[in-house]
């Protein structure tokens, strides 16, 4: 044990670290910097508030447009360190003009401050919280090891940790490159897959169906791009990728085949233009108008506000009813019973007469009322009528036309019968005897 204290070389250790320590911390030129950034901090700490509240009445009081609002109200979430970085440059400039103390310290502290506020400002423009935040650290901490000049040094101890496959070699370096460069790509990718699909939205001479296949295929080909980018960034030879490509294409063989499949209906989908956003549609129970044409499923809005999420694979192997595939042009049947004592032609022609009123029947076709058939206990009528807006529903209309029967049957006097049924009896002989019982011989 104490060979290996011996080996350890504490004392040596221990009087290199009170030199150090003598040097550098205890110095008066360092001990006046460190006083002068606490008394930032401090002052910081004091008038930061009051700066907050200044620029936040000023907004209020101000017509400003709402970015500029918006970037004023990022603004004044950091005046704290916005007037410790103003101190801190203050002290800086100090020390540079005059030989009372230096400038080093206060330096390193001034570019972080500045480093911070830069980066939160410039991360208030993105609009996920965990990855504006995410990315605000990471630049920090790169912006503290240039400030501390450690930037170089770290990136030596990142190169030194890696492993060698083959002809390729992967360290921690390359690994973060990488990343930085796979997260900015999909970043720049998301941002251009958003504006292209604004711009193919805003064109009237491509159908929704279209709009959304080139505003897919767009976004799947810039992912792509920048996977393979970022591959490139890591030194990774595309020729190597084909033995990752066979395992790749068995695993999707065995267990992702559904989600390829889905993948493909979504494409087939989209280009048989069979299934187009807000067509009304019927497929397995479930009615409701296209809300969305997604990889994977589509999602089918029902009138009660529930949105179903169907894969795709089953719009391309069940049968789909669509309500307005090549026509938004629909019929409805509306069965109506009158009694047997009811002329039946007037209440056939009120029965054409009653969804005349109603904005949302077509005059062309015209209302029809048909004689269906004598029932047990009414006369079958059915109405006929055409909507061309079948995503606002049937019930609703339905309830007009009927609503508008009742008021002309009643004032024509069509009666609308109840279920009745007859009994008959069918007359027996019962001999009714009274007394005591005849006795038996």
């Amino acid at each position: 044990m104490n060979r290996f204290i011996q080996e350890l070389k504490l004392p040596e250790l221990r009087a290199s670290l009170e030199a150090w320590v003598d040097t550098h911390v205890l110095a008066p030129d360092n001990a006046v910097q460190v006083g002068l950034v606490v008394l930032a901090l401090a002052l910081g700490r004091l008038l930061g508030p009051r700066l907050r509240r200044f620029i936040l009445s000023a907004t209020q009081h101000l017509d400003l447009r709402s970015g500029i609002r918006n970037f004023l109200g990022r603004l004044a979430a950091l005046s704290t360190p916005t007037v410790v970085l103003l101190l801190l440059w203050i002290a800086v400039e100090a020390g540079s003009q005059t030989a009372l103390f230096g400038h080093r310290l206060t330096q390193i502290a001034a570019s972080l401050a500045g480093a911070w506020v830069l980066i939160r400002l410039l991360s208030g423009f993105i609009g996920n919280e965990l990855l504006a935040r995410s990315v605000a650290w990471f630049a920090w901490i790169l912006a503290a090891l240039v400030a501390l000049g450690l930037f170089d040094a770290t990136l030596d101890l990142l190169d030194s940790v890696g492993m060698t496959f083959g002809q390729v070699r992967i360290s921690l370096l390359s690994l973060v490159k990488g990343s930085v460069v796979l997260g900015v790509l999909l970043w720049v990718v998301h941002a251009l897959s958003n504006a292209l699909e604004r711009s193919i939205k805003r064109s009237d001479s491509l159908t929704p169906s279209v709009q959304v296949l080139i505003a897919k295929i767009g976004r799947i080909a810039l992912v792509t791009f920048a996977v393979l980018v970022a591959l490139g960034s890591l030194g990774i030879d595309f020729t190597a990728l084909t033995v990752f490509g066979g395992a790749l294409g068995i695993g999707v063989g065995i267990g992702l085949q559904k989600v390829v499949s889905n993948l493909v209906s979504g494409l087939l989908l989209l280009m048989d233009k069979s299934i187009k956003p807000n067509d009304v549609i019927a497929v397995g129970g479930t009615y409701g108008w296209v809300s969305s044409l997604g990889a994977r499923y589509t999602a089918v809005r029902t009138r009660d506000g529930i949105e179903y999420l169907i894969p795709n694979e089953e719009l391309i192997t069940q049968r789909v009813e669509n309500w307005s595939h090549s026509d938004r042009a629909v019929r409805l049947y509306i069965p109506v019973g009158i009694s047997y004592n009811s002329d039946v032609r007037l209440a056939m022609h009120l029965c054409r007469e009653a969804p005349a009123g109603i904005s949302r029947v077509l005059d062309d076709p015209p209302p029809q009322c048909l004689l269906r058939g004598f029932g047990d206990s009414s006369v079958d009528l059915e109405i006929r009528i055409w909507i061309d807006d079948p995503s606002e529903g049937r019930s609703n209309v339905v309830s007009e036309v009927l609503l508008r029967v009742w008021d002309l049957f009643h004032e024509h006097g069509i009666e609308i019968p109840f279920p009745q049924r007859d009994l008959h009896l069918k007359s027996s002989d019962i001999s009714l005897s009274s007394g005591s019982p005849r006795p038996e011989s």
